[in-house]
């Protein structure tokens, strides 16, 4: 979002640039050059020219224009009143005291004429436009009365007065549309930059914004290896705290300056091949050099190398799993004509004994086999999916019942935990349904064990993390060993001989497709757990049953 109390300073900062400062400039100027009137005037009166037609009115004028170029700077200082009723009186009063003290100083000839020109030139700074060709007309009326009236009334000959008054009068005018000129054109340039300084700072903040949720890790730093840009993705994959601009990149992470150091000793070394153990995951490095104005720095892209293997992982089973919906489907027609043939066989009176055995067989493997069909067809075409809100517990206990009446087991070995009570989860309901039951019937082929009675555990609760919710569904049976246990979700891996491997594929697959995650969790008290954590939070500690 824009910062908008920094901009309403931004620009007023602009205004006053254009405003203020240039009138308290020239208040500052007109204090000195009042000053250096006076102070000549009266220290070398005879030398300095000053005041030799009028010597009284010009020390009058030389003081009253000291005290008011005095009381116009605090004026300006503390800027009351308002700008346009202090810059219009003030170039008023510089053209008129000049004009006053040329004509006590023998006119034209005394030079204080020059005077008007930087005047004429600063009211037009102050006020352009039409106000500063207002200034410019009444210098050069001051001017012309100041000739005429010198001439006429005063009865001082100077044959050329008037061509000089004339030359000055085009001089002022010229200087107004010079200097009209030079101020619009200084004010369109301030304004483009203004409006480039916004759209650079804007860029910079979009920058920022992608680079902090960007999918990789980046790190900046200057020539010294000190971090200037860190993004949450880094943070995340480094398991830093909060890192400040600046901080030395050997403090932030020792093992990622190690690796900056080798590939700045050989840049021509690929780090990408070797993954960098750094933090709790395994990070791919890649460096790049950054030119900044104090030399040169390096752009850090870090990668998870878990996260890399899984979207490979998964590229192989899609690939896969469209070659293998192809062959299911043809396999599907000569599987419906050998299970008609065998129940034609079946229903032959002149079949031995001897061959019913072997049409029994062929009949429990060819619905093996159509299982597996039925399995892989519904990976290629998943069905659409409707996310509820589901009150989890009474949705646990309507399943146990089924469950339970089914003949998978006695509603007395399903235990339901459930905290709190009104836990709700999001989640397709009958995908849900699908995923437990297979999770249950899995639970009742390995779990069972001779020495102690079966049981099925349901724990729903908010993950201590994240608080999303999470469901664990743990038997007492002996586990998984562990050298199989990161096979298990792998398509078609079994360790039953009748199991066609994609039990607990397919119920992975329906948990990624609304948003959530099937985990399984190692239980140090024996037996399995596989986690349902909804939204796809990472795994927590196993939830245990009484």
């Amino acid at each position: 979002m824009p910062d908008l109390h920094a901009d309403r300073i931004t620009n007023q900062e602009a205004h006053d640039a254009l405003t203020w400062k240039p009138l308290r400039l020239l208040s500052f100027y007109r204090v000195i050059l009042a000053g250096l009137l006076a102070v000549l005037f009266f220290s070398i009166p005879e030398d300095s020219g000053l005041g030799l037609r009028q010597h009284d009115l010009y020390g009058f004028t030389s003081i009253a224009y000291l005290l008011f170029s005095v009381l116009a700077g605090f004026a300006a200082r503390l800027r009351q009143p308002g700008y346009e009723l202090q810059a219009v009186p003030q170039v008023i009063v510089d053209i008129i005291a000049i004009t006053v003290l040329m004509f006590a100083s023998n006119g034209l000839a005394s030079g204080l004429g020059i005077l008007l020109l930087i005047a004429v030139a600063a009211g037009s700074i102050l006020l352009p436009g039409r106000m500063a060709y207002l200034f410019a007309a009444i210098a050069a009326m001051a001017v012309i009365w100041e000739a005429v009236y010198s001439s006429l009334f005063l009865y001082i000959p100077n044959a050329s007065g008037y061509t000089q008054a004339g030359l000055l009068g085009l001089a002022l005018f010229a200087t107004a549309a010079t200097t009209n000129l030079l101020v619009r054109r200084i004010k369109d340039t301030e304004a483009l930059a203004r409006r480039r300084g916004i759209d650079v700072a804007n860029l910079a903040k979009l920058n920022a914004h992608i680079v902090q949720r960007l999918q990789a890790g980046i790190i900046v730093t200057d020539h010294e290896h000190h971090v200037r840009v860190i993004n949450q993705t880094a943070q995340k994959m480094l398991n830093l705290p909060e890192v400040e601009n600046g901080q030395p990149l050997e403090s932030v992470s020792p093992q990622l300056f190690a690796r900056l150091e080798e590939w700045s000793s050989n840049p021509h070394f690929e780090q990408a091949v070797v993954p960098a153990d750094i933090g709790d995951t395994k990070v791919l490095p890649h460096f790049t050099l950054l030119a900044t104005a104090e030399g040169t720095g390096s752009l850090i892209f870090l990668e998870d190398s878990a996260t890399l293997a899984k979207q490979a992982q998964q590229l192989k089973l899609a690939s896969l799993g469209r070659l293998t919906a192809s062959i299911a489907h043809e396999i599907r027609n000569p599987l419906g004509a050998i299970s008609h043939a065998t129940q034609l066989l079946d229903e032959s009176e002149a079949l031995h004994n001897s061959d019913q055995r072997l049409i029994t067989i062929i009949g429990d493997h060819t619905q093996r086999v159509n299982a597996v069909v039925e399995n892989v067809l519904q990976l290629s075409r998943p069905g659409t999916s409707t996310p509820q809100q589901i009150r989890i517990r009474p949705w646990l206990e309507q399943f146990a019942d089924e469950f339970s009446s089914s003949g998978n087991c006695q509603l007395q070995q399903i235990r339901i935990s459930v905290m709190p009570a009104d836990l709700e989860v999001r989640m397709d309901p009958s995908l849900l349904h699908q995923v437990v039951w297979n999770l249950c019937q899995n639970a009742i082929r390995h779990g069972m064990q001779a020495s102690t009675p079966f049981k099925i555990g349901m724990v729903c609760k908010p993950s201590p993390a994240s608080l999303k919710p999470q469901l664990d569904i743990i038997d007492n049976g002996a586990g998984i060993e562990p050298d199989i246990a990161d096979t298990i979700f792998e398509p078609f891996f079994t360790t039953r001989s009748s199991g066609t491997g994609l039990g607990l594929y397919i119920a992975r697959e329906i948990c990624e497709n609304n948003q959530s995650h099937l985990d399984y969790i190692p239980s140090p008290e024996g037996g399995s757990c596989f986690r349902i954590t909804f939204d796809s939070t990472q795994p927590q500690a196993v939830s245990t049953f009484a």
